[in-house]
């Protein structure tokens, strides 16, 4: 008997421990990631209805929870200007959850955060409601407004200008675009057949915590071409005085195939060229020929150091694509095709952004951020995050001649639409194939190029020539002038 006690003993011990285990796990270790599990609606469903914290920009809430005058349900999010901050505010649903800064900043909005456990405590002691804090973003609003107004309506594109310098995110705009109004009302019939509505729209994914500037993974074309450049001149085998091989076509053993120059362009003028020519017109052949002679690990490399593929930082505070860096395992063409930014290679203009700010900030890369302060709901800052470096990228004698190079590509070359008189501007600009007839057109650059203030970076998607021509270049140029004229 007294050895059946003893096994019935141990075995109720060994089940009490089991059972602590698990609750312990599950509210200390795991406690974070069940939280950030988008399956998990408990927690919106809790603070649904709550006085939730504002998102703000230049001082003016761009989502807010404003009181409805039930009993049942206290305070509804709004979102005043939508489709304008669609893609970094995301919605909060009560049935979808939540996505973008409603999701990633939830804590802090929701008052939730270990950085307002005092203000909890003193509201619950005064017998107050709950409040979320506020989050203020580095977006310019006049900027903002500015790039998304560039991207006609209907088609498919995205802007990111930045201060290279510390990295804040200026403005940050894409179409198509949403109302996350209609993803937050509180009918549910109506919330679903919103969506369904919304769901319709080319272009447009609700499920994803990223917008098209941070998720979109283009063909960068020859905007990658500066990777090629920055890996060349970091091999010792080419400087600034190096004449680059130029042929019309480049052939290739075995094959038919044959990599072209251009043809609307000066490239076909000479069969060698400088390094500033080759950038001016973007000539395709002498950065092929560059990436066949240092082979695939020197450029896989160097794209790596302007942080293609890699981790963005934690600053930026929504989801992002990373892409795949360099592709593996390139024959001849497809290393060639690779190095003009073709075949596999795929970028989000966030990324081109962050590329072109390292080389216009000596070569040091900054950690891109969303956010600007977080202030408690008695409008305290509880925390401002300072600029950090992410990575040097290339040295500054390397990141300098390229600057020159992009200097003549907007002075002499064909990114000379995006000149401001009176302002060195350093631009490169960039078309990717889609093989149907169209195009990514892309423009990348900073201004003043002596002592860069902004780096614009533009995307157009499924373009001809000409439409790309007049979206790119043009409007990098009105964005230069808004930012350098105030």
């Amino acid at each position: 008997m007294n050895q059946a006690i003893r096994h019935s003993w141990i075995a109720a011990v060994a089940m009490f421990a089991l059972l602590f285990g698990a609750l312990s796990f599950v509210q200390v270790v795991g406690a974070d990631e069940l939280k950030a599990n988008p399956l998990n609606q408990r927690a919106i469903l809790q603070n649904y209805c709550s006085d939730r914290g504002a998102i703000i920009v230049g001082g003016a809430p761009v989502a807010e929870s404003v009181e409805t005058g039930s009993e049942t349900c206290k305070f509804q999010r709004t979102y005043p200007q939508p489709e304008l901050y669609a893609g970094m505010t995301g919605y909060f649903s009560q049935n979808y959850g939540a996505t973008g800064l409603e999701r990633a900043m939830g804590e802090v909005l929701t008052g939730d955060s270990d950085q307002l456990f005092l203000d909890r405590v003193g509201q619950l002691f005064l017998g107050n409601q709950p409040k979320g804090a506020s989050v203020e973003l580095t977006i310019d609003p006049q900027l903002q407004e500015l790039a998304y107004s560039l991207i006609p309506d209907g088609q498919r594109g995205s802007i990111v200008v930045t201060n290279p310098k510390t990295g804040a995110i200026l403005a940050m705009a894409s179409k198509p675009s949403y109302d996350p109004n209609k993803v937050a009302v509180q009918d549910p019939e109506a919330e679903s057949a919103n969506i369904n509505e919304l769901l319709k729209v080319p272009g447009i994914n609700l499920n994803q915590n990223v917008s098209g500037p941070t998720g979109e993974l283009l063909a960068p074309g020859s905007v990658y071409k500066l990777v090629d450049t920055a890996a060349a001149l970091a091999s010792g085998k080419y400087n600034a005085d190096s004449v680059l091989p130029n042929p019309a076509e480049m052939p290739f053993d075995g094959i038919s195939y044959r990599l072209p120059n251009y043809a609307g362009g000066n490239c076909y003028t000479r069969d060698t060229a400088s390094f500033a020519f080759a950038l001016q017109q973007s000539c395709n052949t002498p950065f092929a020929s560059i990436a066949l002679d240092l082979g695939r690990d020197a450029i896989a490399s160097q794209a790596q150091k302007f942080g293609f593929g890699e981790d963005l930082g934690d600053q930026l505070k929504i989801g992002y694509a990373r892409g795949d860096g360099f592709p593996n395992e390139l024959d001849a063409p497809g290393l060639a095709q690779s190095a003009i930014g073709q075949k596999d290679v795929r970028a989000t203009p966030l990324q081109i952004n962050m590329m072109t700010s390292a080389i216009a900030n000596d070569g040091v890369q900054m950690r891109p951020s969303l956010i600007k302060t977080l202030r408690s709901p008695d409008l305290r800052v509880i925390d401002e995050p300072q600029p950090e470096q992410l990575r040097t990228s290339t040295t500054p004698e390397i990141a300098n001649q390229i600057t020159d190079w992009m200097v003549s590509a907007v002075s002499e070359g064909i990114a000379n639409r995006a000149g401001v008189p009176g302002i060195q501007v350093a631009g490169k600009t960039g078309t990717a194939e889609l093989g149907n007839g169209t195009n990514n057109s892309w423009f990348t650059g900073f201004a003043p190029a002596n002592n860069p203030q902004v780096s614009v970076t533009i995307a157009m998607e499924g373009v001809d020539i000409s439409t790309g021509a007049q979206l790119t270049s043009p409007n990098a140029k009105k964005i230069f002038e808004a930012v350098l004229n105030k």
